[in-house]
């Protein structure tokens, strides 16, 4: 392990997503605590129903993903940083992201971890397009 910062993951994938490879990839002998969010397709947005989803992302979406962790990282002081996120259909219950912070301590993870996927929806450009079971559909996060 270096003195800093170790982005040891990252990437935008169609396959369904695992939570237990992003856990794994953080995991390191001197952090005794990890933070870990995972975000799911929920059923309902702004009170309307959601059927279903799908993520499409800008061809330099991972290379972004990579700077958001490095500069989180190097913001908090934390050890390992991992995140991925999932592009294509996704229906209600499927994984869409899954994020990991490992830090000396819990503070510095959980801190980190929340910073890590705020800073990943507002900048890293993947887009989502919600189809709406009466039928209606919106694009959230387009430029």
């Amino acid at each position: 392990m270096s003195d800093g910062t170790d982005v040891v993951l990252c990437d935008v994938r169609e396959e369904p997503l695992s939570v237990d490879e992003v856990l794994d990839a953080v995991r390191h002998s001197q952090c005794g605590g990890i933070a870990l969010f995972v975000g799911v397709v929920r059923d309902h947005d702004n009170g309307a129903d959601v059927a279903a989803l799908d993520y499409s992302a800008h061809p330099s979406a991972v290379e972004t993903l990579q700077r958001v962790c490095a500069e989180v990282g190097a913001r908090h002081g934390v050890a390992r940083l991992a995140a991925v996120h999932r592009t294509g259909h996704l229906e209600i219950g499927d994984t869409a992201v899954v994020v990991a912070v490992a830090a000396a301590h819990r503070g510095e993870a959980f801190t980190a971890c929340r910073d890590l996927i705020d800073t990943l929806k507002s900048t890293v450009p993947i887009w989502k397009h919600q189809r709406f079971a009466d039928g209606s559909d919106e694009w959230v996060g387009l430029p």
